[in-house]
């Protein structure tokens, strides 16, 4: 991108880190205008347009979060970045609620800065062709405010954390907070906290040398390095064990990783996004999550609404999935739901949500005449009242004592690998992560 008409706003009262912002972005190509108080800031701001603004935290007459949110009410555009005292974690994730773009800590690394400021300066280009009615359908009020809310959060590089029951396209959402923003261009990494092993899990994140551990025969790029200049998808974050908190959270507030056997950290650029269908709140109060990693990751909280609450939206959802199955299959045209199949769909509580949905539809594709699905070809159950409860039998007892064992050997030849293990067992992922909570092996 050509910079040398861009403005650069630095907002500071200390003259040294002054001098310093405004030698590093002059040799970017950009021009700078510097003020030492917030009333200067005003008056420059009143005069001129500026691409992007620079402020320190604390200013002689008033706070930069005051100026983060004038400029946020004044001209939207302008992305706005805050200098924070270093480790000071509750005034970082302050700006960024108040609407700062980002923040550096002090002392002010210059490579850091560097790299916010092209950031910043992308969102000057033309707008990312992604648009989050691409993915993102229905018409149901929840996520007309959804795909309005990722169209903000696109602009920002706070912190994203999204709730929402499995199936519900948080990863959807994810990516199209990413595809939106100034980051499109960069890699969008995604990674199910749950699937890595445990010993394995800082080696997946940071990177290793090699020689660095036993197998480790080649030097490996981490999880980290691999989405610089992009996002960091950390879904089912919730699974993190808590040794493997305490690094992730460091890595957050240094913005630099320690590959496994270096010496030195490794500055990364990366956005974080996180999803978990568990409550973080609630196992932070328990202890099995850190409250201070909560606090740098639901920094925003998006809600990806469950199915059942937009039922309006079935026959459009279903009619997508048919069209998109059809064209994959090179079919010339896509078999219609008939009236007693669309109402089956309508009525049905879908525990799996939108995934849930696509699955029967695909099923009922296969089972099909090819021309139109009728209610027998989804193979749905529609919802029927819960029974009384009722004595586990003797056999039942046995039968889940089977499966445990089953599930621990599986465990066990796989040093804990789920991935592995499930395919050892001959089932999904997520069927061996239902089946370990539902027998409660999770709480050995």
């Amino acid at each position: 991108m050509n910079t040398s008409t861009a403005r650069v706003l630095i907002v500071d009262d200390e003259p040294d880190i002054r001098e310093l912002v405004e030698i590093t972005l002059s040799r970017m190509g950009l021009r700078t205008d510097a003020a030492a108080t917030l009333a200067e800031a005003r008056a420059r701001l009143a005069r001129d347009r500026y691409d992007v603004c620079i402020t320190d935290m604390r200013l002689p007459d008033g706070s930069g979060i005051g100026l983060v949110s004038e400029i946020q009410q004044l001209t939207p555009q302008t992305p706005v970045a805050v200098i924070t005292a270093y480790g000071n974690a509750e005034a970082a994730v302050e700006s960024l609620k108040a609407g700062a773009f980002d923040f550096v800590s002090k002392p002010v690394d210059v490579a850091v800065l560097r790299k916010l400021v092209d950031t910043a300066l992308r969102l000057r280009g033309p707008e990312p062709h992604a648009d989050a009615g691409d993915g993102l359908l229905g018409e149901h009020e929840s996520i007309r405010q959804l795909r309005e809310l990722i169209e903000r959060l696109a602009r920002s590089q706070a912190p994203v954390h999204i709730t929402g029951e499995s199936g519900t396209g948080k990863e959807l959402v994810a990516r199209l907070i990413h595809s939106s923003g100034p980051r499109a261009a960069g890699p969008f990494v995604a990674v199910n906290c749950g699937a890595i092993p445990a010993e394995l899990m800082e080696s997946e994140f940071f990177g290793h040398l090699k020689g660095s551990f036993t197998g480790a025969h080649r030097d490996k790029a981490g999880l980290f390095q691999a989405a610089e200049g992009g996002t960091l998808f950390l879904d089912e974050v919730a699974d993190l064990p808590l040794h493997m908190q305490v690094k992730l959270l460091r890595a957050l507030q240094e913005r630099r990783v320690r590959p496994v056997g270096a010496e030195a950290e490794v500055p990364v650029n990366v956005r974080i996004i996180s999803a978990t269908h568990r409550n973080l709140r609630e196992l932070a109060g328990s202890g099995q999550f850190r409250q201070d990693l909560l606090y740098r990751l639901d920094v925003i909280t998006v809600h990806t609404p469950a199915l059942r609450e937009r039922r309006a939206d079935i026959p459009l959802l279903a009619e997508h999935i048919l069209q998109r199955l059809a064209a994959q299959a090179g079919l010339p045209a896509a078999p219609a739901l008939d009236a007693t199949a669309l109402h089956l769909l309508m009525e049905y509580p879908f525990p799996g949500n939108v995934r849930e949905l696509e699955n029967a539809l695909e099923r009922a594709m296969t089972l099909c005449d090819g021309t139109r699905i009728r209610a027998t070809d989804l193979q749905l159950h529609g919802p029927v009242a819960s029974p009384a409860p009722r004595a586990t039998t003797d056999l039942e007892r046995q039968m889940e004592d089977m499966e445990r064992k089953a599930i621990r050997e599986a465990l066990e030849k796989t040093r804990y690998n789920k991935t592995r293990a499930a395919e050892l067992l001959g089932m999904s992922f997520r069927s061996l992560r239902y089946r370990i909570k539902k027998l409660g092996l999770d709480r050995e």
